[in-house]
């Protein structure tokens, strides 16, 4: 199998790389079903680069049905060890508007009854997740975007992202809510797979490409998906251009991640004690401390 050791999940608008070139589809099963399409393997500047459409690449399936297991798992199986997801948010905050890029540092979840471990059935661990962004990614991310000097759009370098359910947007008052909690953004994705890469010790940020104000906003429309959509073609054409830069970086020097040891004292079943089924669904994850 073709290997790569980074990985882009694209969300709503963002269903493939134009840039990438060589490319090979990769259907891939893992001990959680399919993830939600094919994987696209290729090159990016000479760097090989797995990419996966989060909904499928006619986005045909909501946030809820999401694999999020299996787009993970499949992400590890190719090799993938720092991983790039690019996600439409809406803003809740007047200062990040339609148009510009985030880079949360922070979850708040918000979501119901998603699977979001890898474990359980015979094998428990606790990740360390207090910090679920690894920021020495979530850094080249930021210098790439500095370097590009995108027209009408203005980097935000931390906040937090709250991860709903959906598939319908906020009510005004759920919006305020948030807004209280000093949330930044609001998107339905993310946390599932932050939480997941941590298990699978791959180094995780989130480009969130805001597109509307949520329906907070006095001054704007409550967010329908006409504007959405405007607004993510835009922001699609940016996030290609903000990857294959992060891309160019990340190759050239890769840095090290507490991501890539977060299993090291997480597993409190000890693994002599555990079922062979358990161990065998769960061997890419687990090899390294058997």
């Amino acid at each position: 199998m073709v290997r790569a050791a980074i990985g882009i999940i694209g969300g709503s608008g963002l269903y493939q790389m134009d840039a990438l070139t060589d490319l090979q589809e990769i259907h891939i099963e893992t001990p959680f079903g399919a993830p939600s399409d094919a994987i696209r393997v290729g090159t990016l500047d000479q760097t090989p680069v797995a990419f996966l459409a989060r909904h499928g690449r006619h986005h045909h399936l909501l946030p809820s049905e999401l694999p999020f297991r299996a787009n993970i798992y499949a992400m590890k199986q190719l090799g993938v060890e720092y991983l790039i997801s690019a996600s439409a948010v809406g803003s809740l905050q007047a200062d990040m508007k339609p148009l510009d890029m985030v880079l949360p540092d922070q979850f708040i979840d918000r979501t119901k009854n998603r699977a979001s471990t890898f474990f359980g059935e015979g094998i428990v661990a606790h990740v360390a997740f207090a910090d679920p962004i690894c920021p020495k990614l979530s850094q080249v991310l930021a210098e790439a975007i500095a370097s590009l000097q995108l027209d009408n759009v203005t980097l935000h370098q931390g906040g937090t992202y709250v991860c709903m359910e959906g598939p319908a947007f906020s009510t005004k008052a759920e919006s305020n809510l948030y807004r209280s909690w000093g949330a930044s953004v609001i998107g339905m994705t993310n946390l599932p797979e932050a939480k997941l890469a941590r298990e699978a010790e791959i180094a995780y940020a989130t480009l969130a490409l805001v597109t509307d104000y949520d329906c907070w906003h006095p001054d704007h429309d409550s967010v329908t998906v006409d504007m959405v959509i405007g607004n993510l073609t835009k922001n699609a054409q940016n996030a290609q251009r903000v990857i294959q830069e992060t891309v160019r970086r990340l190759a050239h020097h890769p840095p090290g991640s507490e991501a890539h040891s977060a299993l090291k004292y997480a597993i409190l079943t000890p693994l002599d004690h555990a079922p062979e089924s358990a161990k065998q669904r769960l061997g890419l994850l687990l090899d390294k401390y058997l």
